[in-house]
């Protein structure tokens, strides 16, 4: 069993930027891929960013993004200190949204934290 609490959420200007947490407890944090949804009100969760299990070096770290943050979002983990990061950029007022972190299990994201609010304003 995992769980996964977000953090890092808030207020912020259209332009400007917040970094999320996201910290793991319970499981073997290194053996999961990681990921970041965001669900804005009256949409469905959408796929944000994913990080593979284990980065060997900066050079070897897997990533993938949605095309939509591409260029402005950086996903990344501190295995030691089990957990997950999103530094966003450059925020737009349609990157408003309850962000969600999840453990990636086979080919399914089982576990789930509570999520945290993004508020961009123009």
């Amino acid at each position: 069993q995992v769980q996964l609490v977000e953090s890092g959420g808030g207020l912020v200007q259209a332009g400007g930027s917040l970094r999320l947490s996201c910290a793991a407890s319970g499981g073997t944090f290194t053996s999961y891929d990681m990921g970041w949804f965001r669900q804005a009100p009256g949409k469905e969760r959408e796929f944000v960013a994913r990080i593979a299990r284990i980065t060997w070096s900066a050079a070897s770290t897997y990533t993938y993004y949605a095309d939509f943050v591409k260029g402005r979002f950086t996903i990344s983990r501190d295995n030691a200190k089990k957990t997950v990061y999103l530094e966003m950029n450059s925020l737009k007022p349609e990157d408003t949204a309850v962000y969600y972190c999840a453990v990636l299990v086979g080919r399914e994201y089982t576990y789930w934290g509570q999520g945290t609010q993004v508020t961009v304003s123009s």
